[in-house]
C-alpha cells in the first residue's frame, strides 16, 4: 500500500479543526507499514482533545468485493460490489424519529454511505477476489473503534479512528491494523491468532427462549410447559433460557415478581437443571427503566449529558436510560445482582443484552470504543466463569469477552418483516432475511471469536407468518453456520415431522464454506458437508432454498 495521507480532526481552544497532514504545530504521527501490519501513533504538541484520524491510500477495487462488517451485533453485514448501495439510516427519518432509529446505530460517529459504491466495516473487513481475500483488522478496540472506508468509485481505501473525547497527555495508540491475505478460513485463523483470542469454551448451545412466542408476556405456568414439552427432544437440549419479562421492570432484577413466578426464580433454575439442562436468563445490565424503581431511587447513577439530562439508551419498554459504570455505587450494584443471579439463583449463563447503550457517548477523557472494551472488562468480572451470551454489542470489543454472541438482528414473526422494513429505518431493524444474511456473512466468527448466535429458528404454526420452506430455511442455516440454536415455541404443537426436524438441527454437522456468492438476493454456497460436497442455493427474499432436501427433511409440510 501506498504512504497514507493523514487527516486529522480535533478541538482546540473551543474551535473545530481539520488538517490534512502528519504533522502540525499541534500534534505529530509517526507510522510504520509492512506487508502484515500498519501502526500509527500521535504525539501531542499542544492541549487538544481528538476527536477521529484518517489514513487514507490509494486502492485499486476493480473487480473486487468490500466485505461491510456492521457496527454491533445486530447491523446488517455483507459483502458489495461497486454498484450496490448500502443504506443506512432512512432519509424520511426526521427529528425523534430520526434519533429512535439511529439510538442502536453508529451514525454518531460514522460517515454514512450516500452513493453507490461508499461502504464502510467496523473492526475488520476484507476485500474479496474470486476465493481469495486481503483481510485489514484492529487488533485492539481499546483507544478507540476503528472504521474502514472503501470509495471505489475514487478508488481509496480509509482507516479511520473514532477517538472522539480522547485529551491526549503523552503520545498515544492510533492505529494497529493487521493484513493478512489468501484462503477465507486461513487469513480468519490467522487474524484470531495475531489478536490471541483464545478458542471460545463452547461450540454449540443447542435449546429454548421464551422470547418470541410470549415476549414479555412470560409466567411460571408458561415456562414450566414449555419446559416439559420439550421432553420429546431432551437428549438434544443442552439449555433453556428466560428471556425478558421475568423482572418488575428493566434494571430491577432483583424485585421478584409473585403474580408470573410465585416460587421466584430460584425455583425455575432449579427445575431446569432437574431436567438435565443449563438454565440461562437474560438481562440488559446497564439499562434502568424510566418508570423502575432503581431510576427512582438513584437518578444519579445514569449517564447524562452536558446540559445534565438523562441520556435515553434504549427506545423500548417506554423509555429506558443506562447506569454509568464510572460510578462506583452502579458497579457495586451491578456486581450484587449479578452475584444473586448466578450464585444464589444459580444460573448458569446470562445473555446480556442493549450493551452498546453504555458506549453512545464518550466521556471522561474515553473514547466509545475505550468505554466499551472497559465494560466488556467489568462484566466478565461479575460473571466469573458462568457463560455470557453477549447481545446489542459492537463485535471488536466483545471478542475475548463472552462465549457466545448475537451476529445478527432480531427475527421477525413475519418473514417477509412488517410494513416499515421496506423503508429501510436502520440496519439494525428485525428481519428474519437479514438475520439469515448475517449468519452466512459473519460464519467466520463462529468458533474462533466466540459461538455465533444467529438469533432463533422457529417450527410452530401459531402465531407466525413464515411458509414451511421458510421455517426450514431459518432453521437450515442456524444449524449450518451457527453454533448456538435456539427455538423459541411450544413444543406441545409439533407434529412427528417438527420433532425430526428440531432433531436435526440441534445436531451437529461438519460444514466447510469451499465458496459463497450472492446477487441480488441468490445466494449459492459451495460446501463440504460431512466430506460430501453440496451446493446450497436459496433466495432470501423469498425464502426459497433447497436446503430441505440437503438435510433430508423435504418430507416436512
Amino acid at each position: 500500500m501506498n504512504a497514507p495521507e493523514f487527516i486529522v480532526t480535533y478541538i482546540k481552544d473551543g474551535e473545530r479543526l481539520t488538517n490534512r497532514s502528519a504533522s502540525t504545530a499541534d500534534y505529530s504521527i509517526e507510522y510504520s507499514t509492512s506487508e502484515k501490519s500498519f501502526t500509527a501513533e500521535l504525539e501531542p504538541n499542544s492541549d487538544i482533545t481528538l476527536v477521529k484520524v484518517d489514513a487514507v491510500f490509494d486502492y485499486d477495487f476493480t473487480g473486487k468485493k468490500f466485505y461491510s462488517n456492521g457496527y454491533q451485533a445486530w447491523t446488517t453485514s455483507k459483502e458489495y460490489k461497486k454498484d450496490e448501495f448500502a443504506r443506512g439510516i432512512t432519509p424520511l427519518a426526521k427529528g425523534d424519529l430520526k434519533k429512535f432509529a439511529g439510538i442502536s446505530a453508529d451514525c454518531r460517529f460514522v460517515k454514512e454511505p450516500s452513493l453507490p459504491g461508499e461502504f464502510l466495516s467496523h473492526t475488520y473487513t476484507y476485500i474479496r477476489t474470486g476465493n481469495g481475500i486481503e483481510l485489514m483488522g484492529s487488533l485492539s478496540e481499546k483507544n478507540g473503534f476503528t472504521v474502514f472506508y472503501a470509495d471505489m468509485n475514487r478508488n481509496t481505501l480509509t482507516f479511520s479512528k473514532d477517538v472522539e473525547g480522547v485529551t491526549p497527555q503523552k503520545t498515544v495508540p492510533i492505529f494497529d491494523i493487521a493484513f493478512e491475505s489468501g484462503a477465507y478460513d486461513d487469513v480468519f485463523d490467522a487474524y484470531f491468532s495475531r489478536m490471541n483470542i483464545s478458542k471460545p469454551r463452547i461450540d454449540r448451545m443447542t435449546g429454548y427462549t421464551s422470547w418470541y412466542n410470549y415476549f414479555q408476556k412470560i409466567n411460571e405456568k408458561i415456562i414450566l410447559r414449555d419446559l416439559n414439552a420439550l421432553d420429546c427432544v431432551r437428549d438434544s437440549v443442552s439449555i433453556f433460557q428466560i428471556d425478558d419479562g421475568f423482572e418488575t421492570f428493566v434494571g430491577d432484577w432483583l424485585d421478584e415478581n409473585p403474580e408470573k413466578f410465585p416460587h421466584g426464580m430460584k425455583y425455575i433454575a432449579e427445575k431446569i437443571h432437574e431436567k438435565g439442562y443449563s438454565a440461562g436468563l437474560w438481562l440488559a445490565p446497564f439499562n434502568v427503566q424510566i418508570k423502575s424503581r432503581t431510576y427512582r431511587e438513584h437518578p444519579d447513577w445514569v449517564i447524562r449529558d452536558k446540559n445534565g439530562e438523562a441520556i435515553l439508551g434504549c427506545a423500548g419498554w417506554g423509555g429506558a436510560y443506562t447506569m454509568d459504570i464510572y460510578n462506583e455505587e452502579v458497579r457495586a450494584y451491578i456486581k450484587h445482582f449479578f452475584d444473586v443471579i448466578l450464585n444464589d439463583w444459580q444460573f448458569d449463563m446470562v445473555k446480556l443484552d442493549f450493551l452498546y447503550s453504555q458506549c453512545m457517548y464518550p466521556r471522561n477523557g474515553k473514547s466509545r470504543g475505550t468505554i466499551m472494551c472497559e465494560a466488556m472488562e467489568f462484566l466478565r468480572e461479575c460473571c466469573g466463569d458462568k457463560l455470557i451470551l453477549g447481545c446489542g454489542v459492537p463485535l471488536g470489543a466483545a471478542f475475548g469477552y463472552v462465549d457466545a454472541c448475537r451476529i445478527g438482528c432480531d427475527v421477525d414473526l413475519a418473514y417477509k418483516g412488517k410494513f416499515y422494513n421496506k423503508l429501510h429505518i436502520n440496519r439494525e431493524i428485525p428481519s428474519a432475511q437479514n438475520s439469515i444474511n448475517n449468519a452466512v456473512f459473519r460464519r467466520h466468527l463462529n468458533g474462533r471469536a466466540f459461538c455465533n448466535d444467529p438469533d432463533v429458528f422457529f417450527l410452530r404454526y401459531s402465531n407466525l407468518k413464515f411458509t414451511t420452506r421458510q421455517k426450514l430455511l431459518l432453521g437450515g442455516i442456524n444449524h449450518l453456520f451457527g453454533g448456538v440454536l435456539f427455538v423459541s415455541d411450544n413444543a406441545e404443537e409439533y407434529r412427528h415431522e417438527d420433532v425430526k426436524a428440531l432433531k436435526k438441527f440441534f445436531s451437529h454437522d461438519n460444514v466447510k464454506v469451499l465458496s459463497c456468492d450472492e446477487e441480488n438476493g441468490i445466494f449459492t454456497i459451495d460446501t463440504e458437508i460431512n466430506s460430501e460436497e453440496r451446493i446450497i442455493k436459496f433466495d432470501i427474499i423469498s425464502g426459497d432454498s433447497n436446503i430441505p432436501e440437503i438435510l433430508g427433511l423435504s418430507a416436512v409440510r
